[in-house]
């Protein structure tokens, strides 16, 4: 359990009550500008039309809820700042998402998208990036560690992170949204990942606006779909990873316990 999730300075104290209401009050939000706009989730990149109103909308409603919780909470800073990092070369699984990304934009064809569709695409991947890791590995993150020890907050987190996709099963891609679900528990532990190797939430930010770039943008329409075909191996290697580092860390703030107790 972390210093800051007993800081008094916090307007409202951490509590896990607190995480999972803005949780469900995002994903209301989220799902119903969905209904109201009749999405279907496989033709989200498809104009100019489809990405402002399948795309923006729900992102931009998702955001300005996001931004009035935090705010009401005053969970901005330890929201986004991580205090503990992990080893810098728990770093690598990131890395190599982004790499995976980039590839798969430069294997992609865009020559369908018009400017406008650009800017629908690029503003919709930072709020992306903004919205589900504030919610996810932002403020929730600070209401679970208020209860819970660090590998009981991954695991939540992600799970929650990766449950939220489950209801795309009724907006186009039917029971391929289980697999959705559990591609996103594992991107979401590498986003995990980025936030505590670099003690910033900004990197979990800006590492899943642009995976959902490389996706979105591409469509489909990828010569390689570098992203697709490589995103299972990355679930593999973080459901194996995370865990063993978090043991690792565990095992290590144990022996220094036992060490200052001796001194």
């Amino acid at each position: 359990m972390l210093q800051e999730s007993l800081d008094p300075a916090l307007r409202v104290r951490p509590r896990v009550g607190w995480g999972v209401l803005t949780y469900f009050l995002y994903s209301a939000v989220f799902y119903a500008i969905f209904v109201l706009n009749d999405i279907d989730y496989t033709r989200v990149g498809e104009s100019e039309r489809t990405l402002l109103l399948w795309y923006i909308a729900p992102l931009s409603g998702g955001a300005l809820l996001t931004i009035i919780m935090v705010t009401v909470f005053g969970w901005w800073r330890p929201s986004l700042v991580e205090r503990r990092r992990l080893s810098r070369w728990t770093m690598t699984l990131p890395i190599i998402m982004i790499v995976i990304a980039v590839v798969n934009m430069l294997t992609g064809d865009f020559t369908r998208i018009t400017p406008l569709m650009w800017l629908y695409l690029i503003f919709g991947s930072i709020m992306v990036g903004f919205n589900e890791e504030m919610i996810n590995r932002g403020q929730l993150i600070v209401a679970l560690r208020s209860r819970f020890g660090e590998t009981g907050v991954w695991l939540l987190s992600t799970a929650m992170f990766a449950v939220f996709h489950l209801p795309n099963m009724f907006w186009g891609i039917g029971m391929g949204a289980l697999f959705q679900v559990v591609i996103a528990f594992g991107l979401g532990s590498i986003f995990y990942l980025a936030r505590r190797s670099t003690g910033s939430l900004v990197a979990s930010m800006f590492l899943h606006g642009l995976w959902d770039f490389s996706v979105f943008s591409a469509n489909g329409e990828s010569a390689l779909p570098i992203a697709g075909i490589l995103a299972p191996l990355l679930v593999i290697a973080a459901v194996i990873t995370v865990p063993i580092i978090l043991r690792r860390e565990r095992g290590r703030d144990s022996a220094q316990s036992v060490s200052r107790s001796v001194g």
